[in-house]
């Protein structure tokens, strides 16, 4: 089921007011995973919320769902994106704008690094969303704390899986992990579900679109860009 046009119009109003980079498709992908999340199952995860855009259209579906639970975890201070925008402390703005958006009954924040919670952390994730640091090291660090507490079934998330950190990660541990099924992609996010061990029908499909989206990707560089998205999207329908 996916969001009414009523129910789109009240969330980009508030989305539109709060500076991030998640995009509209990135919006409606996260209230709807968030929306059909089941409260016997887990909880919500995610690494990386800035001022809060994320965390409202999390928020925003769990509410309209099951009333999920959702940790967001953020220093709120000196990461690599304060000290671009020389912005100090995101902290207060964040917190008021959740309770603007009328979510912070379902948001617990922990304000601390991606490392510092998980050494506490110890309750199931049905749905981790990954969109902290953004370089190799770090998303890779992100998946190797978190990814043993997803629970088997549950959905892992990467935003911006078309920088350089992100994207290597999803091609070295998720496409070719034995572990996770259904990579696909909405907007900037990359998704897969985490599974005790993918069958081989599951590894051939992860092979073939490994290869059509790292040929869409160079669509910068190569003259057949359309071609290849569409054969990719015709490839998904046939093989999903």
């Amino acid at each position: 089921m996916e969001l009414s046009l009523n129910e789109k119009k009240k969330l980009k109003n508030i989305f539109d007011n709060i500076e991030g980079m998640l995009t509209e498709e990135d919006m409606e992908f996260l209230y709807n995973r968030a929306r059909d999340c089941e409260s016997r199952k887990g909880v919500i995860v995610e690494i990386g919320a800035w001022k809060g855009r994320s965390t409202i259209c999390l928020g925003k579906g769990s509410k309209t769902g099951n009333q999920v639970k959702i940790y967001s975890i953020d220093p709120h201070k000196s990461t690599s994106l304060h000290k671009v925008t020389n912005c100090l402390d995101t902290y207060a703005e964040f917190l008021k704008n959740i309770q603007i958006a009328e979510v912070d009954d379902v948001i617990l924040p922990i304000v601390k690094t991606s490392q510092e919670a998980a050494e506490t952390f110890n309750e199931p994730i049905q749905f981790l969303f990954i969109d902290g640091e953004h370089d190799y090291e770090n998303v890779k660090l992100d998946l190797q704390l978190w990814y043993p507490k997803l629970i088997y079934g549950g959905l892992i998330a990467f935003h911006d899986y078309g920088l350089s950190g992100p994207r290597r990660i999803i091609e070295r541990y998720i496409y070719n992990s034995k572990h996770f099924k259904n990579v696909n992609f909405v907007g900037f996010i990359c998704f897969a579900k985490k599974v005790k061990r993918n069958s081989l029908r599951d590894r051939l499909r992860n092979m073939i679109l490994f290869f059509l989206d790292k040929c869409a990707f160079l669509y910068h560089r190569i003259p057949i860009r359309k071609p290849i998205i569409k054969l990719r999207m015709k490839v998904r329908t046939i093989i999903k």
